[in-house]
């Protein structure tokens, strides 16, 4: 009857967000099933680290500026989380909550860690970075670029990817599943340490997923390079990327990046 809480949770989690129009009601969908999964599979760690991801990210989203809603206006999605954004962000998690079931292992959580400290520092980078004053510049070569463009960072972002990353490894620590696992690493630095560096990587990987294989788009009308298909209610040109690259599977390949990297630290820094 474990999974009756976390469905019990998930649902009040996700109808909140749902109500607050920070999901769409096929992201709630998923974000119940997510949840409901993630505690009955896992424990209280793996299902807390993964709200606390979500509410950070919720309460961030909500933040509004001028310069961060320009920003928006040419991202693949919007403000409400769809089912695609949900899985990009959590379904990796969830997988590895059901490797850890078939075959126990603290790696496991360690890449969970990982993975789960990426898509937060991402989203506190695209948040808290979108209201920087100053101009991003690009992964790739340093050149300056608008505000939106995939691959683009600023200070601001990096230090939010920083801080993002950092409280995953902070939420991890309260819930001590590291020591649980047996693992020899179980401080609390060193969970926030791992977060923070596992984050700000594999954040850094999705900003340069974005600026070279990410599908991209130009806008007929106002001539705005975009990650969706459609702007000013006319369909875009594709000028770059490949097709099947949208910002949901950076995303998710960003998060298994951040996640080993998560893996590969702790075995060379503790």
């Amino acid at each position: 009857m474990v999974w009756i809480w976390g469905l019990a949770g998930s649902l009040i989690i996700a109808g909140a967000a749902y109500w607050k129009r920070s999901l769409s009601l096929s992201g709630l969908a998923a974000a119940v099933l997510l949840g409901t999964s993630m505690f009955a599979l896992g424990s209280l760690a793996w299902f807390g680290t993964l709200i606390a991801f979500f509410v950070s990210s919720t309460l961030l989203s909500k933040l509004k500026h001028q310069r961060k809603s320009a920003a928006e206006s040419g991202y693949a999605k919007g403000g409400r989380r769809d089912a695609g954004q949900v899985a990009a962000n959590g379904g990796l998690g969830l997988l590895l909550c059901i490797g850890n079931v078939v075959w126990p292992n603290p790696a496991w959580w360690i890449v969970f860690v990982g993975v789960m400290a990426t898509v937060n520092a991402d989203t506190w980078a695209t948040e808290i970075g979108g209201m920087s004053k100053s101009t991003p510049r690009s992964i790739i070569n340093g050149k300056r670029v608008p505000a939106g463009t995939s691959g683009g960072v600023t200070g601001l972002g990096l230090l939010a990817s920083l801080l993002g990353g950092a409280f995953i490894g902070l939420v991890s620590g309260w819930f001590g599943q590291i020591g649980e696992f047996g693992h020899e690493v179980g401080t609390l630095a060193a969970l926030i340490i791992l977060g923070a560096l596992s984050g700000l990587i594999g954040s850094l990987a999705d900003s340069w997923l974005g600026a070279t294989f990410q599908v991209m788009y130009r806008c007929h009308v106002c001539g705005k390079t975009i990650e969706k298909p459609f702007h000013c209610d006319q369909k875009a040109a594709q000028i770059r990327g490949m097709g099947w690259m949208t910002n949901d599977i950076v995303n998710a390949v960003s998060s298994l990046v951040g996640g080993m990297m998560c893996l590969a630290l702790i075995s060379w820094l503790f």
